[in-house]
């Protein structure tokens, strides 16, 4: 199934895709409250999406309307938390141009990131005003469907409600400037986060789940120039099970949390730029980029054209961080490790 997060002119509420028809959730399933997100359906319990399956099943009758009619708004309105990995070798090495340290290669690393600022699919998104160098990273989300603490790797994809895409705007100067203390990202992160344009079940998603592993294509568009094809998300050197796995000790994950891969290979700016894209660069305001999986759909955002440089900021970066030169890395091919 799809689940959504639908506003048709009366304010956000939980719906799932039948074709192109939006159904309600909360009269599917003949609940009294009101579930204004997925999140909300799945605080129901821990079976909630089987019942919603087996209502669709039953041909229980419920309110739809067109999916064109519809504004479709982030899964997840606000997520309890929002951690955020690196697992993809190509990513973290910048494609092979610089060693990570041996930590990265014993655990999978991740930061939390800003539950507040969330945004879903075609929502225009602010260009933060304190950065020349915005960057978009190419990821897949999940959302956590069931709480629990300790949870071990062979039983974390049990607590993965589903799959959508997750773009983790970065302000590449902000955040190099400030990790040069050791400390980070933070800032440099801080400004936005968009999912979509749905939520895709883990059932449905299982045919593509080979050792853990998400096996599909990935690309970015930006501005109708591609920037990225074909990209694989199974390359990534931790399965989703190691991430619960890691997420979840000696602390607690929880319905709605969302958790992103980290950015799959190929998938920013200045790698778009190291593999030779003609039109690659960092981003500006007005940009419409689209990020897409197969099997998920496409995420496409707008960047603002309101926002004002600040240039009084006292607390900008320092330096800019360097451009890459441009198509080094053309036929660069990451094959991940054993």
């Amino acid at each position: 199934m799809k689940l959504l997060t639908y506003d048709p002119g009366t304010g956000p509420r939980c719906g799932v895709l039948q074709q192109e028809e939006v159904v309600d959730v909360a009269s599917l399933l003949g609940v009294d409250s009101y579930l204004p997100d997925v999140r909300a359906l799945l605080e129901l319990g821990h079976s909630a999406i089987d019942r919603v399956g087996d209502a669709l099943a039953g041909n229980i009758n419920a309110p739809t309307v067109p999916l064109a009619d519809v504004h479709l708004r982030s899964p997840v309105l606000q997520p309890p938390t929002v951690r955020d990995y690196i697992v993809y070798e190509e990513h973290a090495t910048s494609q092979g141009t610089r060693e990570v340290d041996e930590v990265w290669y014993r655990l999978p690393v991740f930061y939390f990131s800003n539950p507040l600022v969330i945004y879903g699919p075609d929502e225009e998104v602010p260009y933060p005003s304190a950065s020349r160098q915005l960057d978009y990273e190419l990821e897949i989300g999940c959302v956590v469907g069931r709480g629990g603490s300790n949870v071990s790797e062979s039983e974390g994809l049990q607590y993965i409600a589903g799959f959508c895409i997750f773009n983790d705007w970065s302000a590449r100067d902000l955040q190099f400037d400030e990790m040069s203390f050791g400390l980070g990202p933070a800032k440099g992160k801080d400004s936005a986060s968009s999912l979509g344009p749905w939520l895709v079940t883990t059932d449905e998603m299982a045919p593509h789940i080979q050792h853990g592993r998400l096996n599909l294509k990935c690309g970015a568009r930006v501005n109708g120039d591609v920037w990225l094809e074909d990209s694989d998300a199974s390359a990534a050197y931790y399965t989703w099970g190691s991430i619960i796995e890691r997420a979840s000790k000696d602390s607690r994950i929880a319905p709605g949390d969302v958790i992103g891969s980290g950015t799959v290979g190929g998938g920013s700016c200045r790698e778009a730029i190291r593999k030779g894209y003609e039109m690659a660069r960092f981003l500006e305001p007005g940009d419409t980029v689209e990020l897409e999986v197969e099997n998920i759909g496409v995420l496409r955002s707008t960047l603002s054209t309101t926002t004002t440089a600040d240039i009084n900021y006292k607390y900008g970066p320092k330096n800019p961080i360097a451009v890459p030169e441009r198509g080094t890395h053309r036929d660069y091919r990451y094959q991940r490790r054993s």
